[in-house]
């Protein structure tokens, strides 16, 4: 009975807090090397930090209009310009950090958990049910995602919530495959066949033994989504689906500022700088959450 017992220990995962204990120092120590995805993380902390602290840092109110300062260049008083309405566009890139955020971590919340449990749901079970649901991932993915998104944006009405349903609604299916791919591997491994004998439940041994293993690679295949999601929402937004005005959403901005492009440059630049800078942070982020958690440098 003790070698059954002390077979059944070493067989037996660790628990999930121990594992995501164990990835945190791991992870840590790794980011500490890696100087270029550490100021990526930076950037991101920074622009969380802008978020929460918007009405603090932003030197005037987003939303009051001075005609008489319309379409000032960056100065001192204005260090990013004011736009067609005498409004500072600072003030406003730091109100709209907060609309970016929002959007990414939304549709983020969103996205993982349907994507995960689809995956691993077709990846455990198999058969009838996997080919039922990659054959409805593949629908979705034979779309391109603007295109999908916009259609469902146009169908639910403009504004900031349907944008983050209607990217939410494309973007799921690359979340699916890779669970999918992960569940395949995973459902095959000794702790979880010895599970199946042990009488472990089918729902069990999905929720504690298959899912909390595919959550890393999720976690950095929606790292790596953000850049393109932040992209989608500025699309919808320059083309008056996402958040509406007066809200300074950094598509939008861009959008009313396309008219001045020539002669008052700064009221389109400074949000597609903004936009560009947040994008390249979470690429950054996203390759270097890749490095830290690529099963090849566990020993590392």
């Amino acid at each position: 009975m003790s070698d059954v017992i002390r077979s059944e220990i070493q067989i037996r995962p660790p628990s999930v807090l121990t594992r995501i204990a164990a990835s945190f120092a791991r992870a840590g120590r790794k980011l500490a090397a890696e100087p270029l995805g550490l100021g990526g993380f930076v950037i991101l902390g920074l622009l969380c930090l802008i978020a929460i602290f918007a009405p603090l840092l932003a030197p005037y109110d987003p939303a009051i209009q001075a005609l008489g300062d319309a379409l000032q260049p960056p100065s001192l008083a204005h260090l990013a310009g004011t736009d067609e309405f005498g409004r500072d566009i600072l003030s406003r890139l730091i109100f709209g950090t907060r609309i970016t955020i929002q959007t990414v971590l939304s549709i983020s919340l969103i996205v993982g958990p349907i994507g995960l449990l689809i995956g691993v749901v077709a990846g455990f079970f198999g058969g009838r049910i996997d080919a039922l649901l990659m054959r409805a991932t593949d629908i979705v993915l034979s779309f391109p995602s603007l295109i999908l998104a916009l259609a469902f944006a146009a169908a639910l009405g403009a504004g900031l919530t349907t944008a983050i349903i209607a990217i939410s609604l494309t973007a799921w299916p690359p979340i699916a495959r890779l669970a999918r791919a992960e569940a395949l591997v995973v459902r095959n491994a000794d702790y979880v066949v010895a599970a199946r004998l042990y009488g472990a439940s089918p729902m069990r041994i999905l929720l504690l033994y298959i899912a909390p293993m595919c959550v890393p690679s999720v976690i950095v295949r929606l790292t790596l989504n953000m850049a393109g999601i932040i992209l989608t929402a500025a699309s919808l937004g320059f083309l008056g689906l996402g958040a509406q005005p007066p809200a300074p959403e950094w598509g939008a901005m861009i959008s009313s500022g396309r008219k001045f492009m020539l002669d008052y440059w700064w009221v389109a630049v400074m949000p597609g700088i903004a936009i560009l800078l947040t994008s390249l942070a979470f690429n950054i982020a996203g390759d270097a959450l890749r490095d830290i958690l690529d099963p090849r440098h566990a020993r590392s």
